[in-house]
């Protein structure tokens, strides 16, 4: 007599197995049904079963079950289980939240831009998203403040394969900067801006460890104010230095920054 296999499935119908992959903190998925995206925080064991946490890149956190095939990791479909304990633990994105690309190269320098404000904004730029950057091969420039940026544009002489972001300090209705900012019409130049006065703003500051920005009254320096009523040595230069060593990622910069830093970056690496 024949003898038959318990599992009369044929191969090509059964479901392979996902690869098993360890829910090390800081480990950057996306559940699968949801598409929810974010940064392992937690594993914990519950009666329904092990759960995670995940936190995306705008501080918000849910909870999934850790169900097979249940997650996917740069596009594939994973198994997340929960970490052995000892072990050492890899960061597996940049400061920015992007998956991180051990090894990667430097690609060589687009003609597209980003051009922001300031040094300081630069600097902000550079610390948060540099990895990011080199890999898309984007080149960040400062100007010296906006007022002559329709005639920055023109120079730039942006196209298809030039494409010119530009990120503009207190970008809001009725200010000089949203003036400035309408002049600038072509197509191939995408100018966005935040909110803030200056860029120190746009680090939180429980970062910083101050309960919050001061309000500096109209015709004060706004930095120097700020270093004045925080109690800070009037040295705006040393007072940024020391804003900047306390942004160590994305976390630590206000939502109103992060989307429009994206945002430019989508822009200039649009297929040439």
């Amino acid at each position: 007599m024949r003898s038959y296999q318990p599992d009369l499935t044929p191969p090509w119908k059964k479901s392979v197995p996902a690869p098993e992959v360890p829910a090390e903190p800081d480990l950057v998925v996306e559940e699968a049904v949801s598409g929810f995206c974010g940064a392992v925080i937690r594993c914990e064991k519950t009666a329904q079963g092990p759960t995670v946490t995940l936190e995306d890149r705008f501080g918000k956190h849910r909870v999934f079950p850790m169900e097979p095939r249940g997650f996917l990791l740069e596009g594939k479909v994973v198994t997340l289980v929960r970490p052995s304990t000892g072990g050492p633990v890899r960061p597996a994105r940049t400061a920015s939240g992007s998956v991180a690309v051990p090894g990667a190269r430097a690609r060589v320098a687009r003609a597209g831009r980003i051009y922001v404000e300031g040094r300081h904004d630069a600097e902000l730029v550079e610390r948060v998203w540099g990895d990011d950057l080199r890999i898309e091969g984007v080149v960040v420039e400062y100007l010296e403040g906006v007022d002559d940026l329709p005639a920055i544009v023109r120079e730039f002489a942006p196209g298809p394969d030039a494409r010119l972001g530009v990120l503009v300090d207190h970008l809001v209705p009725g200010s000089k900067e949203s003036r400035i900012a309408g002049q600038v019409t072509d197509a191939h130049v995408l100018v966005v801006g935040h909110p803030y006065i200056d860029v120190w703003e746009a680090v939180k500051p429980s970062s910083v460890g101050i309960p919050g920005w001061p309000e500096v009254p109209r015709g004060q320096d706004w930095k120097t104010g700020v270093c004045r009523a925080l109690g800070w040595p009037e040295n705006t230069g040393a007072a940024w230095q020391h804003i900047l060593s306390k942004v160590v990622s994305y976390k630590d910069l206000e939502p109103q920054l992060l989307g429009r830093v994206e945002e430019l970056i989508d822009f200039v690496t649009l297929p040439e």
